[in-house]
């Protein structure tokens, strides 16, 4: 697409926006846009499922509620971009940079993320089920109340992001660096955590029945009132870990450090 013929969509677009005569909502499905700089542009609810975007500028666009399923963002730079309700369904966002950016409340279902730095990223509420975040970079993102359940999060970096009450059943965590992050009230149910970092991890009241922590470093995490029933902790690291309260029924545990836990006999 070239240059005149975006910039015209772009401007009718901003009357439909403001309700302006003559107006007409943004429809760019299918479109070339690689490499296009489009930051601060205004595509609320526009339509761009199948759009291609990779490569593309969109610090701190505008795309609330808008149909972005199926495009193309790989490599593109979506940094302080507002993504909240947009649908981003089977995205693909390999490498790209959502650092800072609102992802709150949308449909990432089945995205590839992997490689892509979120550090930051708000996306709490967000529809994340089975999401491909292979070695990304989270750090600090708030992904509280988020449905991560079957999401591939494995050798991410996670540490200090808030899982607050999120849903992680069955998502594969495996050497993911969750070191200082927030999962209480998360459920990690039959998740795979094995050789992951849980260190200093608040833990409290979360749900890992059936978890896989082998060779996970939980050292001095929170884990008080956590279910572990019927997990496997063998040759975990839990020196220093808070388990009061904790229930280990048909829980596995051996060959794991317990030196210095704080467990209730």
């Amino acid at each position: 697409m070239d240059r005149e013929e975006l910039k015209k969509i772009l401007l009718l677009h901003e009357k439909w926006f403001n309700n302006e005569e003559g107006g007409v909502c943004a429809d760019l499905s299918h479109a070339d846009l690689s490499d296009a700089d489009l930051s601060d542009a205004n595509l609320k609810g526009a339509n761009l499922s199948y759009t291609n975007l990779s490569g593309a500028e969109l610090r701190n666009a505008n795309f609330i509620g808008a149909n972005l399923s199926n495009a193309d963002l790989s490599g593109a730079n979506l940094s302080y971009a507002n993504l909240s309700d947009a649908n981003l369904r089977d995205a693909d966002l390999r490498g790209a940079n959502l650092i800072c950016a609102n992802l709150k409340g949308a449909n990432l279902s089945y995205a590839n993320l992997s490689g892509a730095d979120l550090i930051y990223a708000n996306l709490s509420g967000a529809n994340l089920r089975g999401a491909d975040f292979r070695g990304a970079d989270l750090s600090g993102a708030n992904l509280q109340w988020s449905n991560l359940s079957n999401a591939d999060l494995s050798g991410a970096n996670l540490s200090y992001a808030n899982f607050i009450g999120a849903n992680l059943i069955r998502a594969n965590l495996r050497e993911a660096n969750l070191s200082y992050a927030n999962l209480s009230d998360a459920n990690l149910s039959d998740a795979d955590l094995s050789d992951a970092d849980l260190s200093y991890a608040n833990s409290q009241w979360s749900n890992l029945r059936g978890a896989n922590l082998s060779y996970a470093n939980l050292s001095d995490a929170d884990l008080s009132h956590a279910d572990l029933s019927n997990s496997n902790s063998q040759w975990s690291n839990l020196r220093g870990a808070n388990l009061s309260g904790a229930y280990f029924r048909g829980a596995k545990l051996s060959r794991a450090d317990l030196i210095g836990a704080k467990i209730d006999l």
